[in-house]
């Protein structure tokens, strides 16, 4: 293993644990990394400065990607963007609690949606439920893609020759 690799690994690491916690920029943390384990291996533009640039451009997709999947869930099942906002601010409050990040969202859009939007009850759960199935389902899009993208720079930064261990 190469120090770029070891960098990129731990920064990795880093990204898809924090993939399932709402404030992490785990996708950042990902393309950072990226970026110093490639000036760490020494930057050759003609070779690294596509992968940068198009790794860069995979990141606001990804990014976009959470935010719209979230959006998409809450306005498929009649939700409002206080139940989005009740979601994520109920994922943040889930982080200390056991299964929190699966009834944070939930309980965060349901209150949002009884208290503040005044739904009926019916009403709120289905926006509740649906806002709740965007937000988990933007994380498992976002950890895939995390996934691949970190396996391909670990393939890429692979290199057995220069291995310091």
């Amino acid at each position: 293993m190469t120090w770029p690799f070891i960098v990129f690994f731990i920064s990795w690491i880093v990204c898809l644990l924090g993939t399932f916690v709402p404030v992490v920029p785990a996708t950042l943390i990902l393309f950072l990394g990226s970026v110093a384990a490639t000036f760490i291996g020494g930057f050759e533009a003609g070779r690294d400065l596509p992968f940068l640039l198009t790794l860069g451009a995979v990141t606001l997709l990804i990014s976009l990607i959470d935010n719209f999947a979230s959006a998409w869930g809450a306005r498929r099942f009649g939700g409002s963007k206080q139940a989005g906002w009740g979601a994520l601010i109920g994922g943040l409050v889930g982080i200390f609690i056991p299964f929190g990040l699966l009834v944070g969202p939930l309980a965060g859009a349901l209150v949002a949606e009884l208290v503040v939007v005044r739904r009926p009850w019916r009403e709120a759960l289905k926006s509740a439920w649906g806002t709740t199935l965007g937000v988990l389902g933007g994380v498992v899009a976002k950890f895939t893609l995390h996934l691949l993208v970190g396996l391909y720079e670990l393939w890429r930064l692979w290199n057995p020759a220069q291995s310091i261990l």
